[in-house]
């Protein structure tokens, strides 16, 4: 594995020399991890009844300003671990009994993941499920095609405003959207086994945001509307919490209504979107945040 000295991994493409320094996302050229245990807070065909086998990366390629996972994404907590390391906690995690490995933002060290795999695999025998906030280049996706079974990716925004406001990423979209029609067509439609656990496919996640109806209804249109029926699970998400500096912005200071995430879910409905998962309004909580604690590391 050659470690970037012009990094283009993500879609900001930086160009950070991640031998010598830090890329926008504040990966260096060790992989660093904040956490690593069996999690019971992701989708029922994910999570399942012994948990998923979560990985946390440190750091972010996106950077959104309401970010959950703060501490890790922009605060880049966590620990640098070894290549041979990260595949040990990959089996640690299916001796454990982990339905999957769950990789949590991982794109900003594809390259070290990959080299981890290739150790694990020949004793890894359960699907590998690469979280993403979206933001992934084509050519990520086809790379990672010979080692992740289930994509697991939110479409968080379609309006450039929104998304260079709360991401400073104006292309958000037009590069998701690309990715998105790529994890699809590399995975097929859905593949559930016979406890309803999924062993491959695509799961589209949308987190409703405060005062954001309007976007929230486009991004279920171009589900709706662009992507091959029946190929994805879609995943239609309450939780917003306004974390970290959600209070710079206006819109984002409070958490949605009632009102907001059932009109949301209405629509998704009505466009024929019924094949996935709602949230329970009382999902948006702080204690669905894990503590990252450096377990499993």
């Amino acid at each position: 594995m050659e470690i970037p000295v012009h990094c283009t991994l993500c879609p900001r493409r930086c160009g950070a020399d991640r031998t010598r320094t830090q890329g926008f996302c504040k990966g260096g050229s060790r992989v660093k991890i904040a956490r690593a245990a069996l999690h019971f807070w992701e989708e029922p065909c994910i999570s399942g009844t012994r948990g998923s086998g979560t990985v946390f990366f440190s750091g972010c390629p996106l950077q959104c300003c309401y970010c959950q996972n703060f501490s890790i994404s922009a605060e880049n907590f966590g620990r640098e671990v070894s290549v041979s390391r990260l595949a040990e906690i990959f089996l640690s995690l299916q001796q454990q009994g982990a339905h999957n490995i769950n990789l949590v933002t991982a794109g900003h060290y594809r390259p070290w993941v990959c080299e981890a795999l290739d150790l694990a695999k020949p004793s890894l025998h359960i699907p590998v499920v690469y979280n993403t906030g979206g933001y992934e280049t084509a050519e990520a996706v086809a790379a990672l095609r010979d080692y992740v079974d289930i994509w697991l990716a939110d479409i968080k925004y379609v309006s450039p405003a929104l998304s260079q406001e709360y991401s400073a990423a104006a292309d958000y979209f037009d590069v998701t959207s690309k990715a998105v029609r790529a994890m699809i067509e590399q995975t097929g439609a859905p593949v559930l086994d016979a406890d309803g656990i999924l062993q491959r496919g695509v799961i589209l996640r949308h987190m409703v945001l405060p005062g954001a109806g309007a976007d929230t209804r486009r991004v279920l249109e171009f589900m709706a509307q662009e992507l091959p029926a029946g190929s994805f699970l879609i995943s239609l998400m309450s939780q917003y919490t306004p974390f970290y500096k959600a209070a710079e912005h206006r819109q984002l200071s409070r958490r949605i209504s009632t009102y907001e995430y059932r009109k949301a879910v209405d629509y998704a409905i009505d466009l024929g979107l019924t094949v996935g998962f709602m949230q329970e309004k009382s999902s948006a909580k702080e204690e669905y945040t894990p503590a990252f604690d450096l377990q499993g590391v």
